[in-house]
């Protein structure tokens, strides 16, 4: 890679995000009763050709309409979500699902027929308890902002919309049941609402990213900086240094120095430091890790240093902050 690439020019984070080209969406909704559990496999192979032929990889969220489950990627960290919250995840991971009761996790295709679907399914299961209704949602898009190699997001995050943002939570949610009871939709606008929700549900993730607004988009399509980017967001815990960094996207320290301000506006390890904040709340409200954990994740040797480095960023201890959020 030569160490001359074309100015990136910084787009805002709207208008990047209402670039998104997504295709394919479908809707379909659960009904849950606790106890209950199931485990999916990565959204590709069949159910991705159904979504969109050609495709090996789906978007995925989930709304919760009522009630409260955990969802696991990866990495096995339960994240919960309660009644309106939105579940993304963005590689179409494969990732488990349950209530708060415990139960063993079931096959999801052991609970639907196979696709493909003459009209889509509603997936039943659990053992006659309290109820949790979820609205599942595929997408399908070539973005690199879904690219797996670059990991802009965590596998599994929960956003919790504010009022101005419900009604897209709802309007998805009323659109789900009237496909799945055979209603006919004939509003254009309603068929769009999975990429409405979803593009709402980036943004208010992204809000507290590191300079979100400041070309963030743009530099995943950057030829210095999107290596770099890619390192950092897969190993956030790791103590890079520039020159690390730049060895990773083969330009010299300067270059990818010069690249971070004029792009992001901040210092490549300033935006490392914002990352783990951002990775910090995003743990901090959804999952029952301990401060001490999620300290570790951030890459800090001390839940002490950790703290104060969260207080700065944020406001608050990391104790009162995720209270606040809950």
């Amino acid at each position: 890679m030569t160490e001359t690439p074309a100015e990136t020019a910084t787009v805002p984070l709207d208008q990047a995000l209402g670039r998104l080209q997504l295709d394919g969406a479908i809707f379909f909704r659960s009904e849950f009763t606790e106890a209950w559990a199931y485990a999916s496999p990565a959204a590709g192979g069949e159910l991705a050709q159904v979504v969109r032929p050609g495709a090996d990889r789906l978007i995925m969220f989930h709304i919760v309409a009522s009630g409260s489950c955990w969802v696991s990627g990866p990495d096995g960290e339960r994240h919960w979500a309660n009644e309106g919250d939105v579940i993304v995840l963005p590689y179409g991971d494969e990732y488990e699902m349950g209530g708060t009761a415990s139960a063993a996790s079931v096959p999801i295709f052991s609970l639907l027929s196979p696709p493909p679907w003459s009209t889509l399914p509603v997936l039943r299961h659990g053992d006659g308890g309290e109820r949790t209704d979820v609205v599942c949602g595929y997408l399908h898009s070539e973005d690199p902002l879904f690219d797996p190699q670059m990991r802009a997001f965590p596998p599994v995050f929960v956003v919790r919309p504010h009022e101005a943002v419900a009604r897209w939570v709802r309007a998805s949610i009323e659109y789900a049941l009237a496909i799945s009871s055979g209603t006919v939709v004939s509003d254009p606008t309603s068929k769009r609402l999975p990429e409405l929700l979803l593009i709402e549900m980036l943004r208010l993730h992204l809000a507290s990213a590191p300079s979100a607004e400041h070309g963030w988009i743009s530099a995943l399509h950057d030829p210095a900086l999107a290596p770099a980017l890619a390192c950092l967001h897969a190993r956030p815990e790791h103590p890079w240094t520039v020159s690390e960094l730049a060895h990773q996207a083969a330009v010299s320290r300067s270059l990818l120095d010069q690249r971070f301000r004029a792009v992001l506006g901040l210092s490549p390890i300033r935006y490392l430091t914002e990352w783990r904040m951002h990775i910090a709340a995003d743990l901090l409200a959804s999952t029952d890790l301990t401060v001490a954990q999620i300290a570790r994740r951030a890459g800090y040797d001390s839940q002490e240093a950790f703290s104060r480095a969260f207080k700065r960023r944020m406001g608050s201890a990391p104790t009162t902050w995720r209270s606040s959020r809950r």
